[in-house]
């Protein structure tokens, strides 16, 4: 669950974003909260509940799987394109692993990482 001042701003950040890794469109439920259901995961976004605006967790990150590095390229071009941030490093393999990453804060400040563990 993360927090959205504006939902339909969110929808179409995650709408792009996560579009690209093949999530479908996100739908409201019945109390309005904005809904991805992908591969056995679930990412809710809401307003919070106590009329506070939303804020990006302090540490917090959210990471989101991405088949190739190309799907983490994309990732990232649509959230830049979609009202994202970049940050961190450019998208790209890290020293000491086997790990593509790309990372972006979303309208709300939300931190967030497509990651690709690419083979042995």
């Amino acid at each position: 669950m993360l927090g959205a001042s504006d939902l339909e701003r969110a929808k179409v950040f995650y709408d792009a974003t996560l579009g690209v890794l093949g999530v479908k469109p996100g739908t409201h439920d019945r109390v309005g909260r904005l809904v991805y259901v992908h591969d056995g995961g679930i990412l809710m976004l809401t307003k919070p509940i106590d009329g506070a605006p939303a804020t990006g967790a302090n540490g917090g990150t959210i990471g989101f799987k991405a088949s190739t590095s190309a799907d983490a390229d994309a990732w990232h071009t649509a959230g830049m394109e979609h009202g994202g941030t970049a940050i961190e490093d450019p998208p790209g393999v890290r020293p000491g692993g086997k790990l593509y990453l790309a990372y972006l804060r979303d309208p709300d400040g939300n931190k967030l990482c497509a990651l690709y563990r690419m083979p042995a």
